[in-house]
């Protein structure tokens, strides 16, 4: 796939560690855009780091339930999703506002112990070889199923969406669109970044919703107010 002006036909192409971002509840998947405001100092040194290297950065969700001896640096999921600086901002008041596309998905390995204030972890891409191929089990996702749940949470929440440009879309493209803006948390994010298959984070992204439509029904009212 392509991201920016750097070509990754293969995970050969990707670096065997990387620095990682860990953001509660934000998800990237491969070939979407996530738009992030950077602002700790940390991060502020991960941005120069990645803009004067190879301008990758693995995005990560912190797991605060789980035990660790440094509360700066939680327990991290066990997957992730690595991608590219493809655009950057300075604010003028320290800050960066950027944005990132994402590659592929990741399992992290061991952490590394470095000198830099952020965290750098070894990746495994392997499992995730699959993520490179645009496109890749777009026939075996049921998209009217998807269509139809997505019909009836809007329809449950008085929202509107343009259909034309949702029916014009591909496959892969609505499916993780859909995933990155669903107002889910961070559990069900993980649940959709770790789907095996473009198929199985549509049906994940569907039971998820269906079940959020019965718990609002039981409540006598809507998840969004």
């Amino acid at each position: 796939m392509q991201a920016g002006n750097a070509i990754y036909e293969t995970i050969a192409d990707l670096p065997p560690v990387l620095p990682v971002f860990p953001l509660s509840g934000a998800l990237l998947l491969p070939r979407t855009q996530l738009p992030l405001n950077i602002f700790e100092q940390r991060y502020i040194d991960m941005i120069d780091a990645a803009l004067a290297g190879n301008r990758l950065i693995g995005m990560v969700q912190p797991l605060p339930d789980q035990p660790s001896d440094d509360a700066d640096r939680p327990a991290l999921a066990s997957v992730g999703c690595v991608g590219r600086l493809t655009s950057f901002q300075e604010t003028g008041d320290g800050r960066y506002l950027i944005s990132l596309q994402g590659i592929t998905r990741f399992s992290l390995g061991k952490e590394r112990k470095v000198y830099a204030s952020y965290r750098e972890v070894e990746c495994d891409f392997a499992p995730f070889a699959d993520d490179l191929k645009c496109g890749e089990g777009e026939d075996d996702v049921d998209r009217n199923g998807l269509l139809r749940t997505l019909r009836e949470y809007l329809d449950a929440n008085n929202l509107e969406a343009d259909w034309e440009s949702v029916t014009e879309a591909e496959t892969e493209v609505l499916v993780n669109a859909l995933c990155m803006m669903c107002p889910y948390g961070p559990q069900e994010k993980q649940a959709l970044l770790e789907a095996r298959d473009l198929k199985t984070r549509a049906e994940t992204l569907i039971a998820i919703t269906e079940m959020d439509l019965a718990r609002s029904q039981n409540d006598g009212g809507t998840t969004l107010q």
